[in-house]
C-alpha cells in the first residue's frame, strides 16, 4: 500500500526526493530502490492518483508512443511486447510492472502534489512543500537530494490558439489532453486542427468508426512510415537472452535514429527528398504531396511525427479521412470557415494544436531565500542547473526516446549520490560563475510549443559541459563516465 503522509505537521526526512512517478520517476526509483546502500531512503511525490504519468494522462483515441519501444523501454526491464510502435495502454501497464516488480510502488505518495521547494546552505537540505489533492493541506519532507522527474509540461491543459467565432459553434470541441470517455464520434464529421504527432494519431483511429476525419493544418509536417513490429528485434529476441537481446536491439535503434537525424542536419535538401518521396509512394503519384505533406521547414528543426505502417496514408486511401491545408477565418454554428472560402462542417472539432511547457512541473524553486528563475539558469550536462545545489532533472532527448536521456540522468544521480557518500560531502553544485561560453536556447527547436517557452527554460552553453549534444553516444561517456569532479561540479562538505 502506498505511505500516508505525517499528521503531526512535522517534516518528514529523506536521503531523496523525487518528484513524479511517470516513465523517468520509476526509472529514477529502480535505481534507488536497487542500487543504493541498505538505509538510504527515497520517497516520490505523484500529484495524480495513479502511475504512468504521460501514459496515464493521455486518454484519447489511439495514444501510442511516437518513438520505438526497444528504445523508450527501460535498459534494466527490456521490452518485451509485440510491436515496437506501442499504444498508451500497453506502456501504461508496462510503466506499473515495473513499478510493482522492482518495489518502487511502495515508495510512491500518491495526490502530493509539489509546489515548492526551499533549499538551506547551513542545514545542506531541500525543504519539500507538496499539497494532499484530497485534504488540501501541506505536507513537508525535507531531503538531501531533489530529483525532479515530472516532465516538461503543463498537465492542466494544452495550449489552445484563439479561434475566432468559437462560441458561435454548435458542436463539441475538445483538446486531446482533455478526452474523457463521453466524447462519441461514431458517424460523425470531425475535424482534427494540427497536423504533429497527435493529430497523426488521431486521424485514422477515429476514421475507423467517423463518418469521415478531416486533418485541418496550415503547414505540413514531416511524416515517416516504418513497420508497427520489428521483425528484425523479434528474431533478435528469440536467439539471445532477454537483456542480451534488448541491448542489441536499443543500441540498434539508438544508432539508426542518431545516424538519420546526423544525415538530416547535414543533408536537409536530399533528406528532404528521401522522406517526400516515402510519403509519394504511400498515396500514390495522383495525391497532391507538394501541398499536404511538403513541410516548408528543413528535415529535423521540427521532430519527426512517426506513422505505424502507414496508417494513416491508409486511412486517406481508404476515403476514410482526408487533409486539408488552409488557415482558419472563422468558426462557424456548423463548423470551420476557411480563409480559400471553403468550409468543413463538423460535429466534433478536436484542437489537436500542442502543448504547453512548464518545466519542474511548476515547482517554485528557491536558494537560501533568494527565487530561482529556470529561464536565467544552464544546464549542466543536461541533467543540473547552474548555481542550483543538489537537484537534477530528468529531460529526455527532443530527436529519439524520451527515456534514453532520462536513464543516463538517472545513473548520473546515483554517481553523484555515491562520490558524496564516499568522501562526505553534503552538497554539490554547478558554478557557472564568469566562465566564458556563448548561451544558446535548450532546444535547436523550431516547433511551437518550444518557441512560446523558450524564455521560461534554462538555457545551454556552447561548449561542455553546458552544452547538449541531443547524441546518446556522447551522453553516455559524459554523464556514465566523465569526471564527476570536473572544475566545474563543486563538491563541499
Amino acid at each position: 500500500m502506498p505511505l500516508v503522509s505525517s499528521s503531526n505537521g512535522q517534516p518528514l526526512a529523506f536521503d531523496v526526493v523525487v518528484v513524479g512517478a511517470g516513465l523517468s520517476g520509476v526509472n529514477a526509483g529502480y535505481y534507488l530502490e536497487t542500487q543504493r546502500p541498505r538505509g538510504q531512503t527515497y520517497v516520490i511525490l505523484e500529484g495524480r492518483e495513479a502511475i504512468g504519468g504521460t501514459w496515464d494522462l493521455f486518454r484519447y483515441p489511439g495514444i501510442r508512443s511516437d518513438s520505438d519501444m526497444y528504445t523508450l523501454g527501460y535498459p534494466f526491464r527490456p521490452w518485451r511486447g509485440d510491436k515496437a510502435i506501442a499504444d498508451g495502454g500497453s506502456i501504461r501497464d508496462y510503466i506499473r510492472e515495473t513499478a510493482c516488480v522492482y518495489g518502487i510502488e511502495p515508495k510512491i505518495r500518491f495526490g502530493h502534489r509539489v509546489e515548492r521547494a526551499s533549499w538551506s546552505s547551513d542545514a545542506a537540505r531541500w525543504t519539500v512543500e507538496a499539497r494532499r489533492t484530497d485534504t488540501g493541506e501541506i505536507v513537508r519532507f525535507t531531503c538531501r537530494f531533489l530529483f525532479m522527474c515530472s516532465g516538461y509540461y503543463d498537465y492542466a491543459g494544452g495550449y489552445t490558439p484563439e479561434f475566432p467565432g468559437v462560441e458561435r459553434y454548435r458542436g463539441r470541441v475538445v483538446h486531446p489532453q482533455k478526452w474523457t470517455d463521453d466524447i462519441d464520434y461514431g458517424g460523425k464529421r470531425v475535424v482534427v486542427i494540427g497536423s504533429g504527432a497527435t493529430a497523426v494519431t488521431l486521424v485514422p483511429e477515429m476514421a475507423k468508426l467517423a463518418a469521415r476525419v478531416t486533418m485541418l493544418q496550415r503547414s505540413p509536417t514531416y511524416i515517416l512510415s516504418m513497420p508497427a513490429v520489428d521483425v528484425l528485434a523479434k528474431w533478435v529476441d528469440r536467439r539471445l537472452p532477454l537483456d542480451i537481446g534488448g541491448d542489441v536491439s536499443r543500441l540498434r535503434n539508438v544508432a539508426l535514429a542518431a545516424a538519420m537525424y546526423k544525415f538530416c542536419r547535414a543533408y536537409p535538401e536530399r533528406a528532404k527528398k528521401i522522406l517526400i518521396r516515402g510519403v509519394r509512394r504511400q498515396l500514390g503519384p495522383d495525391f497532391d504531396v507538394a501541398t499536404h505533406f511538403t513541410p516548408r521547414y528543413r528535415p529535423w528543426e521540427q521532430r519527426l511525427c512517426l506513422v505505424p505502417d502507414g496508417d494513416l496514408f491508409q486511412a486517406m486511401k481508404r476515403g476514410r479521412a482526408d487533409v486539408v491545408t488552409d488557415h482558419i477565418d472563422t468558426f462557424t454554428e456548423t463548423g470551420i470557415r476557411l480563409r480559400s472560402g471553403a468550409e468543413l462542417e463538423a460535429d466534433l472539432i478536436v484542437t489537436a494544436t500542442g502543448l504547453k511547457v512548464l518545466l519542474l512541473g511548476g515547482v517554485k524553486l528557491s536558494v537560501d531565500g533568494a527565487p530561482v528563475e529556470p529561464g536565467k539558469t544552464t544546464s549542466y550536462k543536461g541533467a543540473m542547473l547552474s548555481d542550483v545545489p543538489n537537484l537534477a532533472v530528468a529531460l529526455g532527448y527532443t530527436n529519439a526516446s524520451w527515456t534514453l536521456k532520462s536513464d543516463l540522468v538517472c545513473r548520473y544521480v546515483l554517481r553523484v549520490l555515491e562520490e558524496m557518500d564516499r568522501n562526505g560531502y553534503r552538497i554539490c553544485t554547478p558554478q557557472k560563475g564568469g566562465r566564458d561560453f556563448v548561451e544558446e536556447p535548450l532546444f535547436d527547436f523550431s516547433s511551437g510549443y518550444v518557441q512560446r517557452a523558450v524564455a521560461d527554460l534554462p538555457k545551454q552553453g556552447d561548449k561542455a559541459p553546458w552544452r547538449l549534444y541531443q547524441n546518446y553516444f556522447l551522453d553516455r561517456m559524459a554523464l556514465q563516465y566523465g569526471a564527476l569532479d570536473d572544475g566545474v561540479m563543486r563538491f563541499a562538505r
